[in-house]
């Protein structure tokens, strides 16, 4: 396999840090065609779904690409902006706004760049974003506070892929997880505390993205993760144990996923004389279709037809200062050892290879 080629090497340039930015994706437009793109990409992925591919390619093709990008395409409609994809514009002003952030605590010279790992931009066009830049040192950030094979390894995946073509790789650096930081988890609770300093609702519901049951019984520690993450925003909170809950949303399939289902949780409390609920998604770093569509409409008119009177969904963190602050100091702590703008010396390294080809010719 041919390797890209390197742009031209410059004696004694200086370091440069990439951050990385990732999250899961977008369609390009609300529309069948669009969606069936994605979805091929993203249901294709081995960390998404593991089946034996000869029999996964006949459902996703026969069944799935044939009926699904339709009926996801009126979701995607439903929270379109003017901006485009909600996830997208959202992690553009992630980026520019962590730019801004690391420059300002002046940590050296620091590029960042957002890559998608379904979609545009992809993760490969944002890495040969961060090359262009002069980056020799990359730190990748997925989006997604609790790890799971599915979303975080998948991530690596893709990078691996991109820098496996490349001759001459940066150093490297991934962040895995950050359910239990204690800024992230600050910055949770703030944003809930804000949302109540008018009134409390009786519950709070916890909604992460759920995963086949399977995946929990092979290891995986996103069910763990996410418990956690909730029982360290409730501590902040000090909310009594009956006042919360954790559940998990967005089922495909008929497998078993990770239980209690958001949707069961919501109807079961209506039906048993809770009268107002707030929920909120502390995995997703930036509201999308799984948050303003299926919990602020769908789950909102269920958790209503059911008893419920008062149903507010609490936003994702999305581009908020005290978000922006969370990750930078994430950032800040793994590139430490990094933040000093140094310079390569390649001039003793073209010296010490000069006097190694002479020794070699002397031989």
């Amino acid at each position: 396999m041919s390797h890209a080629p390197a742009a031209a090497h410059v004696h004694g340039r200086r370091s440069i840090t990439g951050i990385l930015l990732t999250n899961l994706g977008t369609p390009d437009a609300p529309t069948p065609a669009a969606l069936r793109r994605y979805l091929a990409e993203f249901l294709w992925d081995r960390r998404v779904v593991e089946l034996p591919r000869a029999l996964w390619w006949l459902i996703l093709h026969g069944i799935i690409l044939r009926t699904r990008p339709a009926r996801s395409a009126r979701k995607y409609a439903t929270v379109w902006t003017t901006e485009g994809s909600p996830l997208l514009a959202t992690g553009q002003r992630q980026r520019a706004a962590l730019q801004d952030l690391l420059h300002a605590r002046e940590l050296g010279s620091v590029e960042v760049a957002l890559g998608m790992r379904y979609g545009q931009p992809s993760i490969a066009t944002a890495l040969r974003e961060l090359r262009e830049a002069g980056c020799n040192r990359l730190l990748v950030l997925p989006l997604y506070p609790q790890y799971s094979a599915a979303t975080t390894a998948s991530t690596f995946d893709a990078v691996a892929a991109e820098l496996g073509r490349w001759r001459w790789l940066p150093e490297l650096r991934f962040i895995t997880h950050y359910h239990d930081d204690p800024h992230w988890v600050e910055a949770v609770a703030a944003s809930i505390r804000h949302a109540w300093q008018d009134a409390e609702p009786q519950r709070l519901l916890f909604s992460f993205h759920g995963l086949p049951e399977r995946n929990l019984l092979a290891g995986d520690p996103y069910f763990c993760e996410c418990h956690k993450s909730a029982r360290l925003i409730a501590e902040r909170l000090a909310l009594p144990d009956e006042r919360w809950a954790v559940a998990f949303q967005s089922r495909f399939g008929r497998a078993e996923w990770l239980k209690p289902y958001t949707s069961a949780t919501l109807q079961q409390w209506a039906q048993s004389g809770v009268k107002s609920v707030d929920v909120i998604c502390p995995g997703f770093a930036a509201d999308c279709l799984e948050t303003l569509e299926e919990i602020a409409i769908e789950n909102r008119d269920l958790f209503l037809a059911s008893g419920g009177e008062t149903f507010r969904y609490l936003p994702a963190l999305n581009a908020a200062p005290g978000h922006i602050a969370a990750l930078a100091t994430l950032v800040e702590r793994h590139i430490t050892g990094w933040s000093n703008p140094d310079t390569i010396d390649d001039e003793s390294l073209a010296a010490s290879r000069t006097r190694a080809l002479a020794l070699g010719a002397s031989d």
